[in-house]
């Protein structure tokens, strides 16, 4: 499930059109200019009125009491499972969850957690399937203690949870005593998808967090959200883990812009990622997955291409996409053009046809 390294050969042409991710987002002079006049003090003392304000307002935006600003979203995930669970415990997820393939197993590492994975499709997991994986407590196995959800699926294809199966599985959870946690790294492509606004989603989840450095842009940072017991005890694992921060604001001035100017903008690259992957649908051998957000997730296999050599072919023209779960993704964000989708498109064609 790992994402294939980046080909880092110095005779490649610069990276002219960067469809790998939406963390490949830059900063625009408005953002910086933001982060320039941010007010700031020692956020690990809680001194940093910026970093303070971002917090307040996320909390609200998740229906949250409190809330405290990460560096990343893995940190917010690992500092919720680590506040929600003790050594020994089970955390239950879908099985492509990102807490389980990309974050370096750090749920095991740090906190002597396991993860039972559930199947279902597009990267989500019903509640029939979770309470079939529940246990009678017992002292021959790990005590069940959270159920963590992703919005969006990323390798489900960036699909969205509906607000009514979310709310189902977590009632489904706490009735048989768990915890609740809400992957929110891409909550926000969720709302701006369908409407329902953030604290919906998060409502019955008893921790949740928004990352601001996919497509809305920022260049770093994460808030995760919960009661005021929850926060203040996350606040030491963010201290046990070095992500507390000092002058913090500069960062947390962009994730505030972010927020103004970068949510309804997000439509545009769902449109975007609609545009791509209707051109690679017309080609003969293409298996795409219509995108529900900004991720499209396809297979060129059939076309006679593998891969590895369209995402090699596509670097050496300037354009970089990865590899996911066994597919390719390509990623839109702010700084992906229409036009850089068609030249995309254009090269693909091109190479199916070499192939």
């Amino acid at each position: 499930m790992a994402y294939t390294p980046v080909p880092q050969d110095p005779a490649l042409p610069p990276v002219r059109i960067n469809l790998l991710s939406d963390t490949q987002t830059k900063p625009g002079p408005a953002m910086r200019e933001a982060m320039a006049r941010a007010e700031v003090g020692d956020e690990q003392f809680g001194m940093d009125p910026t970093v303070a304000a971002l917090c307040e307002r996320t909390a609200a935006l998740l229906g949250k009491e409190a809330a405290v600003f990460m560096p990343s979203g893995t940190m917010c995930n690992v500092a919720a499972e680590l506040t929600h669970c003790r050594p020994g415990d089970e955390i239950l997820a879908h099985e492509t969850a990102h807490i389980l393939t990309s974050e370096g197993g750090a749920h095991a590492a740090l906190g002597g957690l396991q993860i039972l994975p559930l199947t279902g499709a597009r990267g989500q997991f019903s509640v029939a399937t979770l309470q079939a994986a529940l246990r009678v407590p017992s002292r021959y196995a790990p005590r069940q203690a959270l159920v963590s959800a992703e919005q969006t699926a990323n390798i489900g294809g960036g699909s969205v949870w509906s607000k009514d199966d979310l709310a189902a599985v977590a009632v489904a959870a706490k009735a048989a005593n768990l915890a609740t946690h809400l992957d929110g790294a891409r909550l926000m492509n969720a709302v701006v998808a369908t409407g329902v606004p953030a604290r919906e989603f998060a409502a019955n989840w008893d921790s949740a967090w928004i990352d601001f450095t996919k497509g809305l842009g920022a260049p770093l940072g994460a808030v995760l959200a919960g009661s005021l017991p929850f926060i203040d005890e996350v606040w030491r694992w963010k201290q046990r883990l070095g992500g507390a921060m000092r002058q913090a604001g500069i960062s947390a001035a962009a994730c505030l812009y972010a927020l103004d100017h970068n949510v309804e903008r997000l439509v545009d690259d769902h449109v975007a990622a609609r545009r791509l992957a209707s051109g690679l649908a017309q080609i003969e051998g293409f298996l795409v997955q219509t995108p529900e957000t900004n991720l499209v997730f396809f297979d060129c296999r059939q076309a006679g291409l593998a891969s590895a050599e369209l995402i090699a072919g596509l670097r050496r023209h300037g354009v970089l996409v990865g590899s996911l779960g066994g597919r390719v993704r390509a990623c839109t964000h702010l700084d992906i053009s229409a036009a850089m989708v068609d030249e995309t498109l254009t090269l693909v064609r091109d190479l199916v046809r070499s192939a």
